[in-house]
């Protein structure tokens, strides 16, 4: 399991009873997890000190319970990266600490790509949401082509690279169907070093496309081959889809590598696996979803 563990402004404090206590900064969350089924916790007092929590309703949804007013957004920071944290509705704050794992990985590797091979790095960033990857990659020295269904995901993700000061650099913004984008980039001849995805187990397009990620997974990443450039860097899937195994990613990245490159892509490195935070002053670790991925040697 690859482990986001650099983190300074973020850290579980406790897991117990299908929820999580969480700092963000100053800040002290408690939220549910569905991995969590164990009922002990280990640092009780700790629990006393939150400032919010996200009660699930057993009928659906849920609403923030407050103990103290809290900020309407707050800005935590990863390294030199700067993102706004916002609770909203269905208990996200509009940000996944553990892609910090990846958002590494892959400043590294466009940051290299750069200096020793004196070339431009283009990427596409689809299912983009709020846009840790987009300003990762932007702080790494690449161009980013940011796509989602959503308006306000969107518009977030603007902020996030403002507050990272990295508003100069070459970045789109858009807000569409990720299928449908892509296939306007095939009709245009558009082309990407590198493509990052973070599909839904279901979803809306802009327009109401339906997305079921069973389905619609394949066909999607068989079309992004169409603008996948002929010297590529990274193709990295993400996914919180229940029930579906790392493995079955990596085998639908192989199948389509091969199929483009031939034996060329053997010569990168496919791996595949599970994310996940670690808890402070503990052994513990929380697995939060998998992964897999293709990185040219």
């Amino acid at each position: 399991m690859k482990l986001a563990d650099n983190w300074k402004d973020y850290e579980i404090l406790d897991m117990a009873n299908g929820e999580k206590l969480e700092r963000w900064k100053d800040i002290i969350l408690v939220r549910p997890d569905p991995q969590i089924i164990w009922s002990e916790k280990q640092f009780t007092n700790k629990w006393k000190n939150a400032n919010a929590r996200y009660d699930r309703s057993n009928t659906g949804g849920g609403h923030w319970e407050y103990k103290n007013k809290l900020p309407e957004s707050w800005q935590v920071k990863y390294k030199n990266l700067t993102f706004n944290i916002k609770p909203m509705g269905f208990k996200h704050t509009g940000l996944f600490p553990e892609q910090a794992v990846n958002w590494d990985w892959m400043m590294k590797k466009i940051s290299t790509t750069i200096k020793e091979e004196k070339r431009e790095v283009k990427v596409l960033n689809l299912f983009a949401y709020t846009g840790g990857a987009t300003v990762a990659c932007l702080y790494a020295g690449a161009s980013v082509c940011h796509v989602d269904s959503s308006k306000g995901m969107v518009a977030w993700a603007k902020e996030n690279v403002v507050s990272s000061r990295l508003q100069e650099r070459p970045v789109r913004y858009i807000v569409d169907d990720v299928v449908k984008f892509v296939q306007r980039e095939i009709r245009r001849g558009n082309k990407y070093d590198a493509i990052i995805m973070d599909p839904p187990s279901y979803g809306r397009g802009a327009n109401g496309e339906v997305w079921k990620f069973e389905e619609n997974l394949p066909m999607l990443i068989e079309i992004c081959m169409q603008v996948l450039s002929d010297n590529p860097l990274f193709f990295l899937i993400n996914s919180y889809t229940t029930g579906t195994s790392s493995m079955v990613l990596e085998n639908l990245l192989k199948m389509n590598m091969r199929k483009k490159y031939g034996k060329r892509a053997d010569d990168g490195i496919f791996e595949n696996g599970e994310v996940g935070l670690p808890m402070t002053d503990s052994d513990f670790i929380l697995p939060c979803g998998i992964y897999s991925k293709w990185v040219k040697k």
